[in-house]
């Protein structure tokens, strides 16, 4: 839906109206300005209609008073998704004086004769806002006090109209009356400045009608408890109140404990801030700001709650207002500096990707952390400038870095909820990645669990729009949260990064562990890459290169530094070094290889934690024309090859013909074979010290640039050969020459492997794996089966008359012809079941006579 657009004679109306009047439609998540009057344009001193637009449009809160914004901003969001009555009272600096003006917006949402629905929106000069250093004896002023007094007789200025307690406005009148009639000094007079904690989804669930209820119901108890005229409703769930200090602890405990037990509906629990004038008599607004401090430090949302105000609050404070008064010249004057963290790949040990962190030089406060800007910022709803920002700084860096000759890797942006609340972040993102020229997969998406979490269906679009143009997206955080698995089930992403938390826990506890094996084996399962965040040891390093883990971030391979430092650690020749591009899907493939997937076939206790990675040992190797490297291996891999050689050749190549010193040329054979064929192979190796040694081989991966090849390698058993076990492989390979082929069949499973002999070699070589054997069996029989014989084998030969012969006569025997070279061939078939395991049977085929002469055509 586009931009709804006036006919020419209503727009001219509506646009010369003296009464400010703002209309709005709600598009793709946001409120964008359809029209603006006159009037409008009067009261905030803009300079033109276009300008005013433009500035509700990308900035519409920018002169706000910050302590507002976030509030008026929800209310502007609940207004336009939920309906309702649109009726807020703020503060915003109007024209070039800079001072707080106090504003009070109405809105109703009006029907088109098409059916689009807009809201109309009438704003209106409630006077000027006392400053911090206002005497406590000034009044409201000359204009807001005629005001007040020509539509006193309505009741509906100075008085709210759903709750019946004094407006904000009136309130500070009141007060600043009794302040001059009172002494103040005598009884301690404290402000009490009060939220509702969860108004909005209250409303959602209850209805308006039910919420409307239970703010006139806490209106009524703390005018019970205060007295009408001491008590105000500022705006939505926002309450204030004037009172005396003495036994105030008590008289909230008991407004909690009233609300919370009133029997006409359900209520919500209360955070209370508390101001008391031994800080100063600085004027009502003053005091009730800094009585909203203290409120907002309450973090605990699920019972009522109060604190005092402190003077460190006030610090904070005016942190917060300098965040969002100085982010603009911050980033004008290049304060704002982007720091670059390695993402490192765990197969070849190079950067692979980096994040884009934000840090705020200051001259006179130092480098500011992240963490304590960015969520005032977010509150503030102005971090997509920041963010905005920071896509640009990694557009430009990209460049700069193709200037120097390096290779160029993938670099990822965080992304908060209200960027996509504060304009179309989607398209904001790729307008400057296209103007720049960059391919769009190299900007990466970060979005954490708990900014999907807020509004999962307009979010999973955007994520959707954002992959569709070609832009990766991760999730950020993965395991900070509870509703993760659910998201990952509805949402594609193309990477999974794992909370640092998991990492602290690393050397305490195994569970820890376990978990991050679990879930990189889950994330690889579903076509994720994944990085784990908070590396700072070798040993957690070496973990997850051996569970899978795509790729690490951390202390311990390098901290977030800004591009003038990477450049300067490339020309020391001390940098990590980025990785060739071409070779970033090689090098994935290797890395995702979980060292550990085979533990279930050494657990002989399932549910053991101790045994969980007492594993079937693994290796990936790396093969050229010429040589193998051992590139990874699992801890079962070192301590097998540490007692075999008495040392660990990894990361070393070794040359195929001096290759006897590590390994046999069976295994040598084998591994130039799967590396030139691509496929997969049963290998066994007697190995220097007596031992026999079983292993399985398969090519994974072969790198675009070099041709090389990678193999992983898992060793199935080592048996002792001075005992002479009898396995069903010894067996195999001893009646090789005289069977056509050899099937072990799991008839639990129906999963076989069919065996075939080499007879030139003399060895043998598995043919393939397959799964529900006896429908393999009865497929291939349709095509090589001689026809008069095809009908006795399909009745005949089931799983079911099979096992039964087995268990009454020891074997089941069948002859029957095959189709060899053309002639029918017949053969002796024999079952057998293997009596170390119940489960298994081996079957074995033989040529019973040459082949005969038949009548067939």
């Amino acid at each position: 839906m586009d931009r709804y657009r006036f006919n020419d004679a209503a727009k001219k109306a509506l646009e010369q109206l003296r009464t400010p009047l703002a209309v709005y439609q709600f598009l793709n998540m946001r409120v964008v300005t359809v029209l603006l009057s006159d009037g409008f344009i009067d009261l905030l001193e803009l300079e033109d209609r276009e300008t005013a637009v433009y500035l509700m449009d990308h900035d519409m809160y920018e002169a706000t008073h910050p302590d507002d914004k976030a509030r008026i901003a929800d209310e502007a969001v609940r207004f336009a998704t939920e309906g309702g009555r649109y009726d807020v009272v703020y503060r915003t600096r109007i024209g070039s004086s800079g001072d707080y003006r106090i504003l009070h917006a109405i809105g109703e949402h009006v029907y088109t004769e098409d059916g689009v629905r807009l809201a109309y929106v009438w704003y209106t000069d409630e006077g000027p806002w006392y400053s911090e250093g206002a005497d406590q004896q000034v009044s409201l002023g000359h204009e807001l006090r005629r005001t007040l007094n020509e539509k006193n007789a309505a009741g509906t200025v100075n008085y709210d109209v759903l709750t019946g307690l004094p407006t904000m406005s009136y309130f500070f009148e009141l007060v600043n009356q009794w302040r001059r009639e009172n002494n103040a000094a005598a009884c301690k007079p404290v402000i009490l400045y009060m939220n509702l904690c969860g108004m909005k989804h209250y409303n959602r669930i209850y209805g308006f009608a039910v919420g409307d209820n239970l703010l006139r119901r806490f209106a009524g108890i703390i005018s019970k408890y205060f007295g009408q005229e001491n008590c105000s409703r500022f705006s939505a769930d926002q309450f204030c109140v004037f009172t005396q200090e003495e036994s105030i602890k008590n008289i909230l405990r008991s407004v909690f404990r009233e609300f919370r037990s009133d029997k006409e509906g359900p209520s919500l629990p209360v955070r209370v801030g508390i101001y008391s004038e031994e800080y100063g008599m600085l004027g009502v607004s003053a005091e009730c700001d800094r009585a909203k401090y203290a409120c907002d430090t309450i973090n605990q949302r699920q019972i009522s709650d109060f604190r005092y105000f402190e003077n460190v609050m006030l610090e904070q404070a005016q942190m917060k207002h300098f965040y969002i008064d100085n982010l603009k010249k911050a980033i004008s004057e290049n304060r704002i500096q982007v720091y670059y963290q390695p993402l490192i790949r765990s197969a070849n040990g190079r950067v692979c990707d980096e994040e884009a962190l934000a840090r705020w030089n200051d001259p006179e406060r130092g480098i500011i952390p992240p963490d304590e800007f960015i969520p005032v910022l977010e509150e503030a709803k102005l971090v997509y400038q920041l963010d905005l920002y920071v896509v640009e700084q990694i557009l430009k860096k990209i460049k700069v870095q193709e200037q120097e000759g390096l290779y160029v890797v993938p670099m990822s942006v965080n992304l908060s909820r209200s960027d996509f609340d504060a304009c179309d972040i989607v398209e904001e993102v790729r307008r400057r990645v296209d103007e720049a020229g960059v391919s769009r997969s190299m900007l990466v998406i970060e979005v954490t669990e708990s900014t999907i979490g807020k509004d999962f269906d307009f979010m999973k679009s955007q994520i959707e729009r954002f992959r569709e143009l070609g832009f990766p997206v991760w999730m950020d955080d993965f395991g900070s949260g509870y509703s993760t698995l659910d998201m990952l089930h509805s949402i594609r992403f193309d990477t999974i990064k794992f909370d640092r938390r998991f990492m602290k826990d690393f050397g305490t506890d195994d569970r820890s562990k376990i978990m991050l094996t679990e879930l990189i084996r889950m994330a690889l399962s579903l076509g994720m890459d994944t990085v784990c965040e908070g590396v700072e040891t070798g040993a957690q390093a070496a973990f997850l290169r051996e569970v899978g883990c795509t790729m690490m971030q951390g202390f311990y391979y390098c901290r977030p530094i800004p591009l003038e430092s990477i450049l300067d650690r490339y020309r020391r020749s001390i940098q990590i070094g980025f990785e060739n591009p071409r070779e970033s899907d090689y090098y994935a493939a290797i890395g995702k290889i979980n060292l550990y997937d085979l533990a279930v076939l050494s657990n002989e206790d399932e549910e053991s934690f101790e045994n969980y990675f007492n594993t079937v040992p693994m290796a990936v190797i790396e093969v050229t024309s010429d040589c193998f490297t051992l590139a990874r291996c699992n801890s079962s891999y070192r301590t097998f090859l540490t007692k075999l050689l008495g040392y660990l050749p990894i990361g070393k190549p070794v040359d195929f013909e001096k290759g006897d010193g590590i390994t046999s040329k069976r295994f040598l054979n084998a591994i130039r074979e799967c590396a030139q064929d691509g496929g997969k192979m049963l290998v066994e190796e007697k190995l220097f010290n007596g031992t026999v040694m079983h292993a399985f081989v398969k090519c994974i991966a072969v790198n675009p640039v070099n041709d090389t090849r990678a193999l992983v390698v898992a060793i199935l058993t080592i048996t002792d050969a001075a005992k002479k076990p009898v396995t069903f492989s010894y067996i195999a390979k001893a009646l090789c020459s005289d069977y056509i082929n050899l099937y072990y069949v799991n008839c639990k499973t129906g999963r076989f492997i069919e065996y075939i002999s080499d007879n030139e070699l003399g060895e043998l070589e598995t043919e393939r794996y397959g799964d529900d054997f006896f429908e393999a069996s009865h497929r291939d029989a349709r095509i090589a089966m001689y026809h008069e014989d095809l009908d006795m084998f399909l009745d005949v030969f089931t799983k079911e008359k099979i096992l039964r012969s087995i268990d009454d006569e020891g074997a089941f025997l069948l002859t029957y012809r095959l189709m060899i070279d053309g002639k029918p061939t017949f053969v002796n078939l024999k079952a057998v079941r293997v009596k170390t395991d119940e489960d298994h049977i081996i079957i074995g085929l033989t040529k019973k006579s040459d082949p005969i002469e038949t009548g067939a055509d």
